[in-house]
């Protein structure tokens, strides 16, 4: 079976560094390696909104080298270091990148991410059909 890397130009570096795909293209499905809303630079932003939009505007730049938007996904998880404290938050954000159909969603609390000060991450499964 044949794999369609999906490796954004300004992604590369990091991903052979990593040793990791940011997307795989899967007969009529695109998978995502999770994202957290770490800067280009690798700096993690303080503010729980500015992640939060990078994570969704990541996504969207390893979705359009398979020439896909957002409106592609159908299924979302996201992990969040203080879901509670700040879901409503999220859910603003969320809907502000996203639209109806709406992807399948859940939310999870975690202890702790790998990136230091990440506060979110988002895995997501898009479909080519």
């Amino acid at each position: 079976m044949t794999r369609q890397v999906l490796i954004p130009p300004a992604l590369r570096d990091a991903c052979v560094r990593a040793g990791m795909s940011p997307g795989i293209v899967s007969q009529t499905h695109v998978f995502l390696t999770g994202v957290t809303g770490a800067a280009p630079d690798g700096a993690m932003p303080e503010s729980e909104e500015a992640q939060f939009h990078a994570c969704f505007n990541k996504i969207g730049v390893v979705l359009a080298e398979a020439d896909l938007g957002l409106d592609a996904l159908v299924e979302m998880t996201s992990y969040h270091v203080g879901l509670r404290a700040h879901f409503d938050l999220f859910d603003r954000v969320r809907l502000q990148h996203l639209s109806d159909p709406y992807p399948a969603w859940t939310a999870v609390e975690v202890a702790g991410l790998r990136r230091h000060g990440a506060v979110v991450e988002i895995r997501v499964i898009a479909t080519l059909a």
